[in-house]
């Protein structure tokens, strides 16, 4: 059985939402008004805090926006203000996320050439350059840097330089990879950033961070395709007033603050890494003892989630596995891929190397009760 997880609940060893220190949870446990001096001052430090985390403090060249709801809110606020209404995009494609961004752009009204890969494989700068010189009518390339369909990490530096190279703007989801993998904004030419509150952050669920190139936000004005996502004026209302324009996620926010001292505290960007990766040794030592096969290449594998194949046996269910460790206290996810039957597990949040030892034993015990037979390495 999993250990007693008292108060905090099960273990998640998902991409997002994470297991939450108890602390941050603690911090929403009062009510702050929206228009109050001391959640506005709150806002105010986190946007400067965001910025120097990034590497690119003020006074410089980016600034911080937040909008209400999850990470897909905030790629959709990004596509759906920033491009022109005759806009064009690149989206490269290699898992799920990427086809939700083009998804995004198409009910938009925003022309969409694709450029896919198999979900294995990662984006090519070689093939951008290619895309880019064969329509030069594009305006934009978008680009996941951690598609968690499979954990694999796209090399968004290089296609960020080749991007930049060619004058078109670049948008980068960032959702479960900012704050642990390293990415300079300005070294990979990016304009567009968006990363989610609850991911390696570590706070709770409630809205999406997005850096954005004051250059190139300035350009956006009135090209808003909705009220509620007009990332602008988003901007405009935080920077003249401090408030979001519409309810803010108070509680969400004031997690958030707790989870950037946490962060700090940690050592920041390697510190939380560190964490990550040593967790994720622990979960791909474990699973190859136990027979399992992952489905990425090593050298494009992440420390944030890996898929692994469905055991080759006729008495292995996926619902039942699930079922099982859920009830002993660890959360997986589900695959993603459209042509191979895997899950997933995740290696960040608030988890420890011990946690994952834990798991493994409750991965053991589970096949063991299923009958299902593997092949140990």
């Amino acid at each position: 059985m999993g250990r007693n997880h008292g108060d905090s609940g099960k273990l998640l060893f998902t991409p997002g939402p994470l297991t939450t220190a108890r602390a941050t949870k603690e911090a929403m446990l009062r009510d702050l008004g929206s228009r109050d001096a001391t959640f506005l001052e709150i806002v105010r430090r986190m946007r400067t805090k965001l910025l120097e985390l990034a590497g690119v403090p003020k006074p410089g060249p980016y600034e911080v926006i937040f909008m209400q709801g999850s990470g897909t809110f905030g790629v959709e606020s990004v596509i759906s203000s920033v491009m022109p209404r005759n806009g064009r995009i690149l989206v490269a494609i290699n898992g799920a996320y990427g086809e939700r961004i083009a998804k995004i752009a198409t009910v938009s009204g925003i022309h969409v050439s694709e450029l896919r890969y198999p979900e294995n494989t990662p984006v090519r700068e070689a093939d951008v350059e290619a895309a880019l010189r064969e329509d030069p009518e594009l305006d934009c390339v978008a680009v996941v840097h951690c598609e968690t369909t499979t954990g694999l990490v796209n090399p968004v530096e290089n296609i960020g330089q080749v991007v930049k190279a060619s004058g078109n703007c670049f948008m980068v989801d960032a959702m479960s990879s900012f704050a642990v993998l390293p990415l300079e904004l300005e070294a990979a030419g990016i304009d567009f950033l968006v990363t989610s509150s609850n991911k390696c952050f570590e706070g709770v669920p409630g809205f999406s961070v997005i850096f954005a190139r004051r250059e190139a936000l300035l350009s956006t004005e009135g090209r808003a395709r909705t009220v509620s996502l007009d990332l602008h004026a988003q901007w405009r209302g935080l920077e003249s007033t401090g408030q979001f324009r519409f309810t803010p996620p108070t509680h969400a926010m004031l997690a958030m603050e707790r989870a950037l001292t946490a962060y700090e505290a940690e050592g920041g960007t390697s510190g939380r890494r560190g964490r990550y990766e040593a967790n994720h040794a622990a979960l791909m030592h474990g699973m190859h003892k136990l027979g399992f096969r992952p489905y990425l290449d090593p050298v494009y594998q992440s420390c944030i989630i890996t898929t692994f194949y469905y055991p080759e046996h006729p008495r292995f269910s996926f619902k039942a596995f699930y079922e099982m460790l859920s009830d002993q206290g660890f959360v997986i996810y589900p695959g993603k891929l459209t042509h191979a039957n895997c899950f997933r597990i995740g290696t960040v949040g608030q988890v420890f190397p011990k946690d994952v030892e834990d798991l493994l034993n409750a991965i053991e015990s589970t096949l063991a009760a299923m009958g299902v037979e593997m092949n140990p390495s």
